[in-house]
């Protein structure tokens, strides 16, 4: 692990991960009253679900916070596991076992995995339940790592599950980080009565350490126009071509290039309505469309890493790498060569197909060789 962050560093430069080469600075007002807030509630809940991101597993948890989080009884749920690589999440769930951490990997959409959360929450309010008439669940988190979504689906199985009285409204949820401003308590049961109070997702005042930075931006926790989202991609592009990521699409070199999709003239087809929650489902001609735009996209990879002779683990080469797959990319994205905005449209389009999951489960973190902070 500790190697292939040194390599990443160093192609990163010395500029710092913003986009105007300093430290992330983005602290919106609401979130230092928000911090406040969600430091005075601890002290009274009863028990807290830290929502993470399944794909950076350490990088999404909120160091100021995790002294007082440490000391209550806490559930880690890793959501978005279904865009994380299943073998290496069962590793962080094991990894948090050892540290003897209740950890569970969920999809915040899926109302089994949801489920299975609420069992294990159950269980460990089991014996507080016996002398508590009213119990608090906390939820916090990062930044859009599915808090609001997973609120919402608690929300319709507490209604299947327990007699509640009152009409409860639902979390709003939205693409970009920071929508829930304010914290709100919904009951979600009766004798006892459960209360799960919702969060705003809240990002200490700066982060120094470059890696933990782009994991974020990468991730969606920070929003992209702090970071530059041609940053993101370089960043990205780098951890894929370390990794060897591209060269397990070996099977995509011998593919022609698209041929009916791309002729037919349609296509004007917007790479963000893949995201959840998208209003209107793509036609069979738009999933055509992506799926081919996807097989592109990895082969383009494939091919530039595969024929690349220089050395990865050297800053130089693996920039010079790095700008030839901005090329290929563009012609893979389909964007006009004449294009004045080109390199961001590219970087724009990546992104989503990559957060997304199109490009396949992916995790940013390393398991730790020893213990680290959870």
């Amino acid at each position: 692990m500790g190697v292939k962050r040194i390599i990443v560093k160093k192609a990163l430069g010395e500029m710092g991960f913003a986009k105007d080469g300093g430290i992330i600075n983005w602290f919106p007002g609401h979130m230092a009253a928000a911090t406040r807030a969600i430091k005075n509630r601890l002290k009274v809940s009863d028990l807290v679900i830290e929502v993470r991101d399944a794909r950076i597993p350490l990088s999404s948890a909120h160091p100021d916070l995790q002294p007082q989080l440490s000391a209550k009884r806490r559930v880690i749920a890793l959501n978005k596991k279904d865009l994380a690589n299943p073998n290496i999440l069962n590793k962080w769930v094991r990894y948090f076992d050892l540290c003897k951490q209740d950890c569970i990997a969920i999809n915040a959409h899926s109302r089994s995995s949801v489920k299975k959360l609420l069992d294990l929450v159950e269980l460990k309010l089991k014996e507080v339940i016996a002398r508590e008439p009213t119990l608090l669940v906390m939820v916090v988190g990062v930044p859009n790592v599915g808090k609001s979504a997973l609120i919402n689906s608690v929300h319709r199985i507490a209604l299947s599950r327990f007699p509640v009285q009152e009409k409860t409204k639902r979390a709003t949820v939205g693409p970009l980080p920071g929508v829930t401003q304010d914290i709100a308590g919904f009951k979600i049961a009766h004798r006892p009565s459960i209360y799960v109070l919702d969060t705003p997702g809240v990002l200490v005042p700066s982060i120094p350490d470059i890696e933990t930075g782009l994991k974020l931006a990468l991730a969606g926790s920070v929003k992209d126009s702090v970071v530059g989202e041609e940053r993101i991609t370089q960043y990205l592009l780098a951890i894929l071509n370390i990794r060897g990521t591209p060269l397990h699409w070996s099977h995509l070199s011998n593919r022609t290039e698209v041929s009916q999709n791309e002729s037919d003239g349609k296509h004007e087809y917007n790479l963000k309505d893949l995201r959840q929650k998208r209003r209107k489902p793509p036609d069979i001609s738009d999933v055509l469309y992506i799926e081919d735009l996807v097989t592109e996209v990895q082969r383009s990879l494939y091919e530039t890493l595969n024929e690349f002779k220089g050395n990865v683990e050297d800053e130089n080469d693996l920039e010079s790498l790095i700008e030839q797959q901005f090329e290929v990319l563009q012609k893979a994205l389909k964007i006009p060569h004449k294009a004045s905005e080109a390199r961001l449209m590219v970087s724009k389009k990546f992104l989503t197909l990559f957060r997304t999951g199109k490009l396949g489960p992916f995790i940013l973190d390393d398991v730790p060789d020893s213990n680290s902070s959870l």
